[in-house]
């Protein structure tokens, strides 16, 4: 049975920083890319970062790059997105998964993802200015 535990969500001020983690089960990162997607209030979800081992690829959509960094560790078999100089409009519920490839993660959310992939309960960011 392949899990996702998500976790390290809070509330910082803008300029601020937080690191997420995902402990994962199940699964390793030889078995395919594995990333973060948000959902913002009234908003649609969308895809954050996202590393694949399999292709050695990495994605950050245009507004985290500089400024959010993912990486794995294989013995702990966890995922962790560290997110600085957090701005207000990071303010969403973000998720840990497993949905398909990187090349996903630029495209449209479409909740057939979460029913073929693997998803993490949400952990919410809160950003204040």
């Amino acid at each position: 049975d392949v899990q996702l535990q998500a976790s390290g969500g809070g509330e910082v001020q803008a300029g601020g920083s937080l690191r997420l983690s995902c402990q994962a089960s199940g699964f390793t990162f030889d078995d395919g890319a594995i990333g973060w997607w948000r959902q913002a209030p009234g908003k649609e979800r969308e895809g954050v970062s996202c590393m694949s081992h399999v292709d050695d690829g990495t994605y950050y959509r245009d507004s985290v790059k500089g400024r959010f960094t993912i990486t794995t560790n294989s013995a702990k078999n966890t995922v962790y997105l560290q997110m600085n100089n957090l701005k207000p409009e990071d303010t969403a519920v973000y998720y840990c998964a497993a949905p398909g490839p990187c090349s996903y993660y630029s495209g449209p959310y479409y909740p057939i993802m979460e029913r073929f992939g693997v998803w993490s309960q949400g952990t919410q960011v809160t950003v204040s200015s």
